[in-house]
């Protein structure tokens, strides 16, 4: 018996060690495609200044809110859950640092101001998921409409002007050395979204909460409370986003974050997290967050009106999520 079974034993050894070695090339789609997005731009509207540092730096400019927001979302999906009010969020606290600025209460106020009221819609989410036990799907959309309606009510829908340089400095037009502001908020933000994910307790507890929470109650983690950080999470980086905003516009409105709510989650499903939570990757959000920036931005170059640009950028996000989903295992 030993005998016959030899021959065939390499064999198997072989088969087994390539499928062991084989690079898992579906996770590194986002890169691919990011790659590709950006040589075909460069070969066709190269010489329209796309290739320019200035237009680089613009593409990291206007891509920083999405991608902040879409870090802390990542964090969200990994736990099994999901938040739609974040563009809101964003909105919403901008406005609240405007107007408490206005008061002539001074940047740390405002900012503390802002951060707070983030906090506060990222606690109303979790309550009503974690203790209500409302789908966040259902919880959040419900939310992004009363908070989107509480921008409008704020101010009746006129912007609020913020004429502080010091503000406008540090969270929007400001740089260090050739590095925008905006930028350096969004690399910071990516360096500690990455090392809590990756090399934290915290992190793992996310990941295990939305792998199978189940499991993960037996084992002794908290899913519950790591829902709420989750949420929290996510109020305070749409806080961040509306800063952001504000500090570019020099000027707060209730529709900064329109949108931005999709592309966020788009963001996260690019770079390679699963939307049914227990699978993440923060460094994978940043990457799909700058592939949805460079495609607008090429397409704003190459002069394409807005529903052209809408229907390229739906296509490509659709094709590249297409490509990194692994094809399902025949019954």
């Amino acid at each position: 018996m030993q005998s016959k079974a030899n021959p065939v034993s390499p064999v198997v050894k072989a088969v087994v060690s390539s499928k062991q070695v084989a690079v898992p090339w579906r996770e590194f789609v986002v890169y691919i495609f990011f790659a590709a997005v950006v040589l075909f731009f460069a070969a066709t509207i190269g010489d329209k200044g796309f290739l320019t540092f200035a237009n680089l730096f613009n593409i990291t400019r206007t891509t920083s809110m999405i991608a902040i927001m879409a870090i802390a979302m990542t964090f969200v999906i990994a736990a099994g859950e999901l938040d739609l009010s974040i563009g809101s969020t964003a909105a919403l606290s901008s406005l609240v640092c405007a107007l408490i600025m206005a008061s002539g209460y001074g940047i740390v106020a405002s900012v503390l101001g802002a951060v707070l009221s983030g906090l506060a819609v990222g606690a109303l989410n979790s309550f009503f998921v974690t203790v209500i036990r409302i789908p966040s799907f259902l919880v959040t959309l419900g939310s992004m409409q009363l908070i989107r309606g509480l921008d409008m009510r704020i101010t009746y829908t006129k912007p609020v002007s913020i004429a502080n340089e010091t503000f406008t400095t540090l969270f929007g037009n400001g740089s260090l050395g050739p590095l925008p502001s905006l930028l350096i908020w969004s690399l910071l933000i990516l360096f500690v979204g990455h090392v809590m994910l990756r090399y934290t307790a915290f992190g793992r507890q996310v990941l295990a909460t939305g792998g199978n929470p189940i499991a993960a109650r037996y084992s002794g983690v908290p899913t519950d409370r790591i829902k709420v950080y989750c949420f929290l999470l996510s109020g305070a980086a749409g806080a961040l986003a509306g800063l952001l905003y504000s500090g570019m516009m020099q000027t707060a409105r209730y529709s900064f974050g329109t949108g931005s709510e999709l592309a966020a989650i788009a963001a996260v499903i690019l770079g390679g997290t699963s939307l049914f939570g227990g699978k993440a990757t923060v460094v994978g959000t940043f990457v799909g967050a700058l592939l949805i920036g460079t495609i607008n931005n090429g397409l704003i170059i190459m002069g394409l009106d807005i529903s052209e640009q809408n229907m390229i950028a739906g296509g490509l996000i659709i094709l590249a999520v297409a490509f990194g989903r692994k094809p399902a295992l025949a019954s």
